[in-house]
């Protein structure tokens, strides 16, 4: 497979991120449905945690494994393990820390001066509510970038999957790579957008968010047709991996406040279940 075929197919991989975003635009009609989606968004950010963090430890066992047979050095080992650490805390405590400097302040009173003190408070009243709410978007837009950052990584590192399989003349399995994670991909759209609720997000920003969680896979293919480098990947993983675990705890924390408990459960297993199906197309091919 070319270098042209390869970053184009990885494109398209990329681009499937897009069939989920649209429906941010409509109004949904109960905070159920704004529970459903959310919820399935986090059971499809708990698979990918689960599939980066297995990744990414795997390089670390078979560099231990090595290094006990002595076939690596123990530095090589003891690099990979800081990536490993290093990057997750980043993903966690790094977003944590630039969520909070983005974070607007709480709202601040108006002075009052001049008219009926009753007209008065009324009008601070209602410029208060007005900033708390436009806050409240705020917040709901930079937690769905967020979320489009931490799937951005992840395909990061499924991007370099297809291009390293490309490069080593592994046809069959890159293409069987960029099926399922076309597939897969198709449903982090809905990871992006479900914890917006009844925020209805501008086409620009949809355009956006599905750059960011979508385009990494096309970059992934380039580097990894012309570069392979294993802490590269791992650095990748943890990061993805740290990243995920912080929107899932934002996410669900959002969510507690609507209620539907039980519903929000099953939906939460219903969206892992399908991405569960979704990426066993890869694992058919040998992925």
């Amino acid at each position: 497979m070319s270098f042209g075929q390869t970053i184009a197919l990885g494109a398209l991989a990329g681009f499937t991120i897009y069939i989920g975003l649209p429906l941010a635009r409509l109004r949904l009609l109960s905070d159920r449905w704004r529970v459903a989606l959310a919820m399935f968004a986090v059971g499809v950010l708990a698979f990918l945690f689960i599939d980066v963090m297995s990744h990414g430890i795997g390089i670390l066992e078979d560099a231990v494994t090595g290094y006990s047979k002595g076939n690596t050095s123990f530095g090589h080992a003891a690099l990979l393990a800081l990536l490993l650490g290093g990057g997750f805390a980043t993903g966690t405590a790094g977003l944590a820390l630039l969520e909070r400097r983005a974070r607007p302040r709480g709202p601040v009173s108006p002075p009052m001066a001049g008219g009926a003190a009753s007209a008065a408070v009324a009008t601070a009243e209602v410029d208060s509510l007005t900033l708390q709410a436009d806050a409240a978007r705020k917040r709901a837009l930079q937690t769905g970038l967020a979320i489009a950052a931490a799937i951005g990584m992840h395909n990061f590192a499924e991007g370099l999957a297809i291009g390293v399989s490309a490069k080593a003349g592994e046809i069959s399995l890159a293409t069987v790579l960029i099926v399922g994670f076309a597939l897969h991909n198709a449903t982090e759209g809905f990871g992006i957008i479900g914890p917006l609720g009844d925020v209805r997000p501008s086409w620009r920003w949809l355009g956006v968010a599905g750059l960011i969680g979508g385009g990494p896979v096309f970059l992934g293919s380039v580097v990894g047709y012309n570069v392979t480098s294993q802490p590269l990947e791992l650095a990748f993983y943890a990061l993805a991996g740290g990243a995920i675990l912080y929107v899932i705890g934002e996410v669900w924390q959002g969510m507690r406040r609507y209620g539907h408990r039980e519903l929000g459960l099953v939906m939460l297993s219903v969206g892992l279940m399908v991405a569960v199906l979704t990426d066993m197309v890869v694992a058919y091919g040998g992925g």
